[in-house]
């Protein structure tokens, strides 16, 4: 069975804070960024709704990736996932059933 990874985004609110990141384990990290078990950035700016994700196949493709995004301008990042979810709902939910 292959892994999978994942470059995701998180916001503090629609239009609000982002962080980008990247895991092998998406439920999980989720998780501990919203119960704020991730220190530093996300639980200083309260940043725990999972507004984005992709999946990879290979661990590289994930990490460039997620530099590629992280270099972005805002405007290119908030595109990107109001194409998946214009709302920005919280995806935690879908994610973690």
């Amino acid at each position: 069975m292959a892994e999978n990874f994942y470059v995701y985004m998180l916001a503090s609110k629609k239009n609000g804070v982002l962080y980008v990141g990247v895991t092998s384990d998406l439920v999980k990290r989720a998780w501990e960024h919203q119960n704020k078990f991730v220190k530093g950035f996300t639980r200083r700016y309260n940043v725990t709704k999972l507004v984005w994700f992709e999946t990879h196949s290979e661990p590289l493709a994930a990490i460039t990736r997620e530099k590629q995004i992280k270099a972005w301008k805002r405007a290119w990042k908030t595109e990107l996932i109001e194409k998946q979810n214009p709302a920005w709902v919280d995806l935690y939910p879908t994610i973690a059933a």
